[in-house]
């Protein structure tokens, strides 16, 4: 019986298993070793195209809404909401993508935010009046919230603890270059009609969907869904492609059996999980404040604000034309995609809270030099040339950008898809996203009403305010999970004492400032 389960899970998974053959438990090779490993990088890079998609939306949406307004004639407000509503829509997606990928898988609701997407942008693509780009807006967000919350959740399932924070930053690198790919949109197709343009550059979104969908074709299910589903066979089976031993498969399905409460039943495994949520234990409070904390402040820090209104804020610095905003646009997208590698690499080997330390140190003293650019263009304008005032501006929105990439943008992936426990892994992850998704809209959609009163200057002197409380932030509220299980990282939760006991020092991430000062200054 149990031979029958296991072919059944070879054939549709075991593709890939040279370790299945009749050998024993031997030793992989160091070839064996290096394919699985480029098995798992690309399962990991095919489940984070789903964020080239909000990538590209937000980096195309911040100049196509220059000629959507010339065209439609809509108004500031309007421009606001059509900005803003795609982060507060998304967090549906959000909210029925936990409880989908707990019903039909990680892979398959990925699928579903992909096809949901498309739909919204081809309405977009199409769209006679603003009511109708609205409809395709509110689609594309909801496609949007499934694809960003299952990613990193699938992603964080599938990687081994020594990898999982390099891979667990993919879909943070792909929001980059779909940013970068949305801004270099912006500018190739800037020449065209005005009718024409913008929704040439909201069309260029659609294509993505085809490599999504041979991605479907290539990546297995998670095996820790697949254990949670009773499929043991099948989990068995993606384990041997994705680890380095047998030995090490049995080891890791013994964790998940024991994390998710497959060997005994008790009390908590009927419990539902969104009442578990809204009545925390101890541990998993401290879960809570640590994910959905983060979540919050990479957002309340102004970044969508700085990636959606880049062409505002460069106008307010002093650029005239519309093709040379969009010009520096490319330039921010450019800074924000090359600087995430930087992340990429120390991320496991630095460790989570250095690099988190060093970005929201860095991003505050850069919003607070954008403030001090922007007032001193707008109110002292004899003390500086204005093209000294444009290069400030220009460099602190880059160094901000760059900052943020360093650890906000990619730590808060890996911190959401790692600190949960099974049982609650994809539902907390949800929760997470609808506190980062609400507090996006409410910046975005609130950023030029806001402006208006205080300056764009002065928005951005409140978001370092922000920014420096975010610094307070990591120091109490965020472990180190670096080279930890996910079920090791449970456990530490669990252990209060152990859990404050992993703090570490804000002197050991000095000499990563100066060398990302050095890296931001020749950038």
């Amino acid at each position: 019986m149990a031979g029958a389960e296991a072919a059944n899970g070879r054939n549709k998974y075991a593709v890939l298993d040279p370790s299945d053959e009749p050998e024993g438990r031997r030793r992989p090779s160091a070839w064996e070793r290096r394919s699985k490993e480029r098995f798992v990088l690309a399962c990991a890079i095919f489940a984070s195209l789903n964020a080239i998609l909000l990538g590209y939306d937000v980096g195309v949406m911040s100049g196509a809404i220059i000629y959507i307004q010339k065209d439609l004639h809509i108004t500031e407000f309007q421009e606001e909401i059509l900005v803003g509503c795609l982060s507060v829509v998304s967090l549906l997606g959000s909210l029925s993508g936990g409880r989908t990928s707990d019903a039909i898988g990680r892979k398959w609701t990925m699928a579903l935010g992909a096809i949901v997407f498309q739909a919204g942008a081809a309405i977009m693509t199409f769209a006679p009046s603003f009511t109708v780009l609205m409809i395709g807006r509110l689609l594309a967000g909801v496609g949007i919230g499934f694809g960003a919350m299952v990613s990193a959740v699938y992603i964080a399932e599938i990687s081994p603890a020594a990898a999982r924070g390099t891979l667990t930053s993919l879909p943070e690198i792909c929001i980059n270059l779909g940013i970068l790919l949305g801004y270099v949109s912006n500018y190739a197709f800037s020449g065209l009609s005005e009718h024409i343009n913008w929704r040439i550059m909201l069309g260029v979104g659609i294509l993505p969907s085809v490599f999504i969908g041979f991605a479907l074709f290539v990546i297995p299910e998670s095996p820790r869904w697949l254990m949670m589903e009773k499929r043991v066979p099948e989990a068995r089976a993606v384990l041997l492609q994705i680890s380095e031993s047998e030995a090490e498969v049995e080891e890791r399905i013994a964790e998940i059996e024991e994390a998710a409460n497959l060997l005994k039943s008790t009390k908590s495994e009927d419990k539902a999980v969104w009442m578990e949520l809204l009545n925390p234990s101890p541990a998993v409070r401290r879960m809570l404040y640590a994910g959905c904390g983060i979540q919050m402040f990479q957002q309340i820090t102004g970044i969508d604000a700085t990636v959606y209104y880049s062409p505002t804020i460069f106008r307010d610095a002093g650029i005239k034309s519309d093709q040379e905003l969009l010009a520096a646009t490319v330039a921010v997208g450019f800074t924000k995609t090359v600087f995430i590698l930087v992340a990429i690499f120390l991320i496991d080997k630095v460790g989570r809270k250095p690099l988190l330390y060093v970005s929201t140190i860095g991003m505050t003293m850069c919003l607070f030099v954008l403030g001090i650019a922007l007032t001193l263009q707008k109110h002292a304008m004899g003390l500086i040339s204005p093209r000294i005032g444009i290069d400030l501006a220009v460099f602190a929105v880059c160094g901000n950008v760059a900052f943020f990439s360093i650890g906000m943008g990619p730590i808060c992936w890996v911190l959401s898809s790692e600190i949960f426990p099974l049982r609650l892994r994809a539902q907390a992850s949800a929760l997470g996203q609808v506190g980062g998704r609400v507090s996006s809209g409410l910046v975005s959609m609130s950023f030029l009403s806001m402006a208006r009163i205080i300056s764009v200057a002065g928005m951005f002197f409140v978001f370092a305010v922000i920014s420096t409380v975010s610094v307070a932030f990591v120091y109490f509220c965020v472990p180190e999970t670096k080279g930890k299980t996910l079920e090791q990282i449970e456990m530490m939760f669990e252990d209060g004492k152990e859990w404050r006991g992993s703090e570490i020092e804000l002197e050991d991430t000095q000499h990563l400032i100066q060398s990302s000062k050095k890296s931001v200054s020749l950038g």
